[in-house]
């Protein structure tokens, strides 16, 4: 009776101390990387929370300029939606629109249809070139060339003239109307604008930047002045926050794809960075130059080989392979003992004979050991392995 023997397992499996060792010094800094960004968003949102919000005591916040239009009997009435700033437009108020770029398309053209012929005024802060052209006509947006730098009004406005010297600056604006008030030149050009309506009763006024509103840059120059003058015209004020909770700011025709929301030239780039990183694959490769056969460093004993080998055929269930393995290695080893060269080993018409020769026997039995089909099963590979070795034994018998 044969008794198998059980191999020790050689599985490298890891357990879970040892993932959690490995893994340890990437998840802390994966955490305190987390952490941080949770830190870092918590901070800004807190200096942004506010922003040109009348009711907010922030820095950037604009609750000084209310309180002061507030005890000058003007009322701050807050809206977010479009269709209260419609509903509020009249000729006995001021709409100031805090962030008309965050607008949609169709939601400045309502806007605009709704302040036009009102008879009230209009105060847009810093529109940049994708809302000016639609919420004031005729009016073009260049790029900023200072933020908040202190400038003199130069210009005929009564309320410039009274404040004097303020902290406007930021985009600059020209205009085609031949009646509009062109104040505080920065490169020749405008940081506000006031355009009369074609009614002559209203107005719209146009700020390159919103510093002259917060807080902390009320009390400078003469930012409060013109501030209390732009916006307490009339008895009320409507503060109008964009935002993105209203149901028209959700218009199917400005909605954009994913390519549109890739800025220009993105194909180029891609193309250029698939170009460097052949270029990079290329010198890498040139650099490696060809492969160098080493030693290995442990030897290792030919019946471990054989074992494993064996193994891995057996795993694969792949007995054809196996035979023929086993095959042409005693073709090798027989055909020199018989006198035929190797390189006539595995040629049947070749070898055959002279192993029948050699052995005084038939040569149909040999044919079929050595160049027949592959076992049927395991047990037919085993015994196939035993004949050859009895062959090749009674081959090197003198």
């Amino acid at each position: 009776m044969t008794t198998e023997a059980t191999l020790p397992s050689t599985s490298a499996s890891p357990t879970a101390r040892h993932l959690w060792t490995r893994a340890r010094g990437l998840a802390l800094a994966f955490t305190l990387l987390l952490a941080g960004a949770v830190a870092l968003a918590t901070l800004q949102s807190g200096t942004r929370h506010g922003t040109l919000d009348p009711r907010s005591a922030d820095p950037h916040g604009s609750r000084a300029v209310a309180e002061l239009l507030a005890d000058r009997g003007v009322s701050t009435h807050v809206v977010t939606t479009l269709a209260e700033a419609r509903t509020a437009t009249g000729p006995d108020t001021t709409l100031l629109v805090a962030s008309p770029d965050l607008l949609t398309a169709r939601q400045q053209k309502e806007l605009h249809s709704a302040t036009a012929d009102s008879g009230g005024r209009t105060v847009l802060v810093a529109p940049g070139i994708w809302s000016v052209s639609t919420l004031a006509p005729g009016v073009t947006a260049h790029p900023a060339t200072s933020e908040g730098a202190a400038l003199a009004p130069d210009c005929d406005l009564p309320a410039a003239r009274r404040a004097g010297t303020a902290e406007t600056g930021g985009v600059r604006y020209s205009t085609s109307h031949p009646d509009a008030d062109e104040c505080y030149p920065s490169r020749r050009l405008a940081t506000l604008l006031r355009i009369p309506d074609t009614s002559g009763n209203g107005d719209t006024v146009i700020l390159g930047t919103p510093n002259l509103l917060y807080n902390t840059r009320l009390d400078r120059q003469g930012n409060a002045s013109l501030a209390l003058q732009l916006l307490g015209s009339r008895p009320h004020l409507t503060w109008y926050l964009p935002s993105l909770s209203d149901t028209t700011a959700t218009d199917p025709d400005d909605q954009q794809g994913l390519f549109d929301l890739l800025p220009s030239g993105w194909l180029w780039g891609t193309l250029q960075l698939f170009v460097a990183a052949a270029l990079a694959a290329l010198w890498r490769a040139r650099r490696l130059g060809p492969l160098v056969p080493e030693k290995l460093p442990v030897a290792i004993r030919a019946s471990e080989t054989v074992e494993g080998r064996a193994r891995l055929y057996r795993k694969a269930d792949a007995r054809d392979r196996a035979a023929a393995a086993l095959r042409s290695t005693t073709r090798t080893r027989l055909a020199p003992l018989v006198g035929v060269p190797v390189a006539q080993a595995h040629a049947p018409e070749a070898l055959v004979p002279a192993l029948s020769a050699h052995l005084r026997g038939d040569g149909q039995p040999l044919h079929s050991l050595l160049f027949g089909p592959p076992p049927g099963d395991d047990t037919a590979l085993i015994a196939l392995a035993d004949q050859l070795d009895t062959l090749e034994r009674e081959v090197r018998r003198p």
